[in-house]
């Protein structure tokens, strides 16, 4: 995938048409995944991009003074770097300003677009719990079905807890650990008595089937979706 640099718009040559061919060159490959349903890293790529560059504008006067700045020279061995700063006057800050105005007015509908998929992969994929589940569901395991594939993915998964000066958020992390065909043995009931017998230290662990009515790109579009909703989904009900 071609990338943008964190700070692509103020790097480098800061010339407005240069930096359009940049960025519609970027777009183009992300509108070209997406129009095969393939969504990360593309939508997260994006979406970090857009939110720098507001973050940029409403930030101006205070980034002026002291950001952005391009290394020019560096002391290793006294761990001193010298700076040369690029934002020193209003013509150069103006042409900032376009590129901003033209990148976030590019980068919306290529957003929609990607949330539209999103939510279309949301609402296809349901999520089932197996059998009696434990009181902290927060370390588990939990099997994906794409679509009318056969084969399942068995995942275990553990939960994460991260936080910031104003909240706590979760995220998961996740371990293939097995693939099984889907038959009549081999049935979600099935293989959470398979865990059981296997991994004596969760007596009761907490299995979820996820299955999705449309195939989809596994890696990049199914599993992050299906991650993403795994997440609230215990949230939710913890």
């Amino acid at each position: 995938m071609k990338s943008l640099g964190i700070n692509w718009f103020i790097e480098g040559n800061i010339d407005f048409e240069y930096k359009k061919y940049v960025l519609l060159a970027y777009l183009q490959e992300i509108n070209s995944h997406f129009d095969k349903s393939r969504l990360y890293p593309n939508l997260s790529d994006l979406v970090f991009h857009y939110n720098n560059l507001v973050c940029f504008k409403h930030n101006k006067i205070t980034l002026q003074n002291s950001f952005p700045q391009r290394l020019t020279k560096a002391d290793i061995a006294a761990v001193k770097l010298t700076y040369q700063k690029i934002v020193e006057d209003d013509s150069t800050m103006q042409e900032i300003e376009q590129i901003i105005a033209y990148a976030l007015y590019k980068m919306d509908p290529a957003i929609q677009t990607g949330k539209e998929i999103y939510d279309f992969v949301e609402s296809r994929l349901n999520i089932d719990p197996i059998g009696i589940m434990p009181l902290l569901p927060y370390d588990g395991y939990f099997s994906l079905r794409n679509g009318t594939e056969t084969t399942n993915h068995l995942y275990e998964y553990h939960f994460t807890i991260f936080e910031d000066k104003e909240d706590k958020y979760r995220g998961i992390n996740i371990q293939l650990i097995d693939t099984y065909e889907h038959n009549l043995v081999n049935t979600p009931e099935a293989i959470k008595l398979q865990l059981i017998k296997r991994n004596t230290y969760l007596p009761n662990p907490a299995v979820y089937y996820l299955h999705s009515d449309i195939t989809f790109p596994l890696e990049q579009t199914l599993l992050p979706v299906a991650k993403r909703c795994l997440v609230k989904y215990i949230s939710d009900a913890a």
